[in-house]
């Protein structure tokens, strides 16, 4: 396969890589989703993923239909990524894309499970020890021989589970010699302690090197020791050479030379022979070492290559795990007919610290609360009541249920969907906004099998009377093309009567708080029409207002609103505050 065959890799991305590593091992990298490989070999960590991403799944990828929703996608991976126990994992995890076979789904939340029973199974020293395993591969590079190193050290915690067991079906002691020859083969050339005779030959002609690039020192110490003859040059050069270095005496004496003319010449000589066997020596030694070297290696056979394939898996879905135990997902479940529904659903985004109202909402026919199975609905409601988040929720839960992720949610019915249009509230009247935005909607709507459209105030765009129209004709639309969604608007009067089978729910504020914050059942109402709440804005600018005039000021707004209201919203808040203190 060609490398510009690949999503993303154009002409420049393909010489950089090409350059760095070569054809062959770049299209390994993208093929093992090897994040590290390219962007060491010079690509931009954020080209690298979208290659990876779409290499993965292209298909997948189209599901990501506006830029709204690729937004939540990211959002999803960066939340996952911080759970992640090493961070190849984490990059491993930034990698994962929407599927669009659904027992790939299925699959994948399997593998989760696995890793959610794995991580929470696991005491806190034991966890310590693997997140140590982890980061021993992370440190060396993440290569075949980090991944060796990882897989014996995962091993020796004793970790047991379904989700080690890649690494189980390691022989992790073959391994383990593997290991040690792998460092000690390292670039090539076999390492220092790999073998004592090649170290101590290896040293000894170092000694020699020195001893010949001054011969004349070498005749001044055998001058001064008192040697004179030619007897007496023989031993006192093999006595210098034994204190000098590790060479051992029947090597010298074989070196020794036999027709030197002079006293310089018989050492230079000498030195000279003894260099060139011990490089034979070394050479002879080192073809004899690496042979080992390479037999223990070949005995662990294909789990050298295995172990890199085993300690990712294992670490990526252990994280994964670890993510979906932090906030309590559950596995969604896939239902043939056109439907996202959940049960008590809630917002990655926001703390789970069990102070966040939960919230029940459906599109399609389902078997899950609500009871409606409209194929369309408008969400209506008070500022600040939640419908964004509301949004943000549903098309969160329907991205992680196609990434084959467990979802935030007691319980969920998701259909398999080739287009997710998710557009938020851009405020602007800007004739190019709004001839965008229809440019990023509609397209998708028209061109998907199954489509969820989840668009927030398209009214933003345009003035109120104009966008109505718009929103009735966008909803009319998805109703044809087949297509579910729920539309966030203030319009829903503007937009009645409401075409079959579309409903209007609403999101309800209950008034102030003592504290004077609005307070919102967040949950909507079936059905029912939420109405914006000024006057309990106005209520709390009233009672905050920091003098007289800003006070008259607010409460000339409260008869634009609604006096009565606004006057018994603040006497309630005063009443309660009164019986709190």
């Amino acid at each position: 396969m060609e490398l510009e065959a690949y999503w993303g890799v154009g002409p420049k991305t393909k010489a950089t890589l090409e350059a760095a590593i070569g054809t062959e091992a770049a299209i390994e990298a993208i093929e093992a989703g090897d994040v590290r490989t390219l962007v060491e070999a010079g690509i931009e960590r954020s080209r690298a993923m979208r290659v990876l991403r779409h290499a993965n799944s292209a298909d997948g990828m189209e599901l990501l239909a506006t830029r709204d929703t690729r937004a939540v996608y990211k959002d999803i991976l960066d939340a996952a990524a911080e759970y992640a126990v090493c961070e190849a994992a984490a990059d491993r995890i930034r990698t994962l894309t929407p599927l669009s076979d659904r027992e790939e789904m299925e699959r994948r939340l399997e593998a989760v499970e696995r890793g959610r029973e794995g991580w929470t199974g696991m005491d806190e020293p034991t966890r310590e020890s693997v997140r140590s395993a982890f980061g021993t591969y992370d440190t060396a590079g993440g290569g075949r021989l980090a991944a060796v190193e990882a897989a014996v050290e995962l091993s020796e915690t004793g970790v047991t589970g379904a989700v080690f067991e890649p690494i189980a079906e390691l022989d992790t002691e073959t391994l383990a010699d593997a290991a040690v020859a792998l460092r000690a083969l390292g670039d090539g050339r076999i390492a220092p302690d790999a073998d004592a005779e090649l170290d101590r030959l290896r040293e000894a002609r170092e000694a020699v090197d020195r001893l010949s690039a001054n011969p004349g020192s070498v005749l001044e110490e055998l001058r001064s020791a008192g040697v004179e003859d030619t007897a007496g040059f023989r031993t006192g050069l093999l006595d210098h050479l034994r204190s000098e270095t590790t060479v051992e005496t029947e090597r010298i004496r074989a070196a020794m030379a036999e027709d030197a003319v002079d006293a310089t010449g018989f050492v230079t000589e000498t030195l000279r022979t003894l260099r060139s066997d011990l490089d034979a020596a070394i050479e002879a030694r080192a073809a004899t070492v690496r042979a080992d070297l390479d037999a223990d290696i070949e005995a662990a056979g294909q789990d050298v290559d295995r172990a890199r394939t085993a300690v990712g898996t294992v670490a990526r879905d252990l994280s994964l795990g670890r993510f979906a135990a932090e906030y309590d997902l559950v596995h969604p479940s896939y239902v043939d007919r056109a439907t996202l529904a959940v049960v008590d659903a809630r917002n990655l985004s926001l703390e789970p610290d069990g102070s966040i109202q939960p919230v029940t909402y459906a599109v399609g026919e389902h078997t899950i609360a609500p009871p409606d199975d409209e194929q369309v609905t408008v969400l209506t409601g008070a500022n600040s009541g939640g419908k964004t988040t509301l949004l943000e929720t549903l098309c969160a839960v329907a991205i992680l249920a196609h990434m084959g992720l467990p979802i935030p949610a007691a319980e969920a019915e998701v259909s398999v969907l080739d287009r997710l249009v998710f557009h938020r509230r851009h405020a602007s009247f800007n004739a190019g906004v709004l001839e965008s935005t229809l440019q990023s909607v509609v397209p998708p709507l028209v061109s998907g099998d199954r489509t969820l459209m989840l668009v927030d105030e398209f009214e933003a765009i345009t003035e109120p009377g104009r966008a109505a129209d718009l929103l009735g004709g966008l909803v009319r639309l998805t109703i044809a093309e087949g297509a579910l969604g729920t539309f966030v608007t203030h319009l829903a009067d503007d937009l009645e009567p409401l075409p079959e089978p579309a409903r209007t729910d609403g999101i309800v504020a209950k008034g102030l708080t003592d504290d004077l914050e609005l307070e919102v059942d967040y949950q909507p109402r079936f059905g029912e029409v939420g109405r914006s709440t000024p006057e309990f804005i106005v209520s709390r600018l009233v009672a905050n207002a920091d003098d007289r005039a800003e006070e008259a000021g607010f409460r000339t707004l409260a008869e634009a609103v609604d006096t009565e209201i606004v006057q018994r919203t603040l006497s309630d808040a005063e009443w309660s505050g009164l019986e709190e203190g």
